[in-house]
């Protein structure tokens, strides 16, 4: 393998790959362990300007770990992340990712991990910010482990649309409700021994808690979470490609025109741990 390092973003969330080009993330089969060791210490690997193409892009996802399907399409792995509803059909459910979450916390199992790739720019806005939840956990004062090591949590889709739409149809509403409710542990207690906050917009309520108790806890913690000291602001140039932990990183969209030309080609990684 050639000399490849990460080079630390900001504090405890981040890093910057240096030695890598297009070519060697398909012929250096070394890069793979790498990789997903450095994915599990920084939390956020960004290769900037590589400029991958799909092929590419599918082709070194599929080394790292299983990749999701979302279309039909040429490269089925490929999720288009615009706001243009002519090249996404759900692209009005997007904005529901701009604000906090970890992706999947409706479903039994999250995902893995994203990778994102910078086919075009916003003009204003459109980063995308990341902060750690291990840190987030690490952080809380002991006496506030053991009260949220006791707690859980549900997680709808429907909160996390409320943020972006807080005044839906009864059509929007019966959409929004077709997706089921979750319930997880507020801590997540990884394989690795590692812990973590589950925290972001699915969070709806804390299981036997007064409502607005528990919305204040929760927000609290997002807060704290997510501190300017404690995040990562990607600022987008065309080519870079970014890949984060979905399992301990929070991360968020930052607002951008629906107009935008705005073009991330997304693949996801199937997870295999459920929260617990």
């Amino acid at each position: 393998m050639s000399t490849i390092t990460a080079e630390k973003l900001k504090g405890s969330i981040g890093a910057t790959v240096v030695g890598v080009d297009r070519d060697g993330l398909l012929s250096d089969d070394a890069l793979v362990g790498w990789t997903l060791d450095a994915l599990e210490e920084h939390g956020v690997l960004v290769f900037p300007e590589i400029g991958v193409d799909d092929a590419t892009q599918v082709a070194f996802s599929k080394k790292l770990g299983k990749v999701e399907l979302f279309n039909q399409g040429e490269f089925p792995e490929i999720f288009l992340v615009t706001l243009d509803p002519e090249r996404n059909r759900t692209a009005r459910y997007l904005k529901g990712t701009f604000d906090w979450h970890i992706d999947g916390c409706t479903d039994d199992i999250p995902i893995m991990a994203t990778m994102l790739s910078a086919h075009a720019v916003a003009e204003s806005g459109g980063e995308t910010e990341f902060a750690s939840a291990y840190e987030a956990y690490e952080a809380l004062s002991d006496e506030e482990k053991d009260r949220c090591s006791e707690l859980r949590v549900v997680h709808t889709f429907e909160a996390a649309q409320r943020l972006a739409n807080d005044d839906p149809s009864p059509e929007e509403l019966a959409m929004w409700r077709q997706r089921p409710s979750k319930e997880h542990p507020l801590v997540w207690r990884h394989r690795s021994g590692r812990r973590s906050l589950v925290l972001g917009a699915t969070t709806d309520h804390v299981v036997g808690m007064d409502r607005d108790e528990g919305r204040a806890l929760l927000d609290d913690l997002l807060a704290r979470s997510t501190t300017p000291d404690r995040v990562y602001r990607h600022e987008w140039s065309v080519g870079d490609m970014v890949i984060w932990d979905n399992r301990g990183v929070l991360h968020r969209a930052c607002p951008y025109d629906s107009d935008s030309p705005r073009d991330m080609h997304r693949t996801t990684f199937a997870g295999d741990e459920a929260i617990a």
